[in-house]
């Protein structure tokens, strides 16, 4: 099962990285999405990123520190639940697809983080 975390974390942190360059580098996409459809605040959005950059570290290093790796996971899940409410809340039905993936991915990493620790 430990290979399986190790997959899926590298995958998770590789999508959570990307993100939040794409964030970063103001996407218009990205941009138009979280600001123009879900309403986010423009300024707030290097906070998204951050948050994004210290779950991936902390779900990397919580392989070898198992209480870190399992409150990055949670801080994860939390952070792409939150992405789906606020979809869902502007009943965005395109726009939820897209932090359903990593939302799956971070619940998984935090399963296997919690069986394997």
């Amino acid at each position: 099962m430990f290979i399986a975390l190790v997959v899926l974390t590298v995958l998770l942190a590789l999508v959570s990285v990307s993100s939040a360059v794409m964030k970063l580098r103001k996407n218009e996409q990205v941009i138009s999405s979280i600001v123009g459809t879900v309403g986010f605040p423009e300024r707030r959005i290097p906070v998204l990123a951050a948050l994004e950059i210290a779950g991936a570290v902390g779900i990397v290093v919580g392989l070898w520190v198992a209480p870190l790796g399992i409150a990055a996971a949670v801080g994860l899940t939390l952070y792409f639940v939150g992405a789906v409410i606020g979809h869902l809340r502007v009943r965005d039905t395109q726009g939820v697809t897209t932090p359903l993936v990593p939302l799956v991915l971070s619940l998984a990493v935090l399963v296997l983080r919690v069986v394997t620790a």
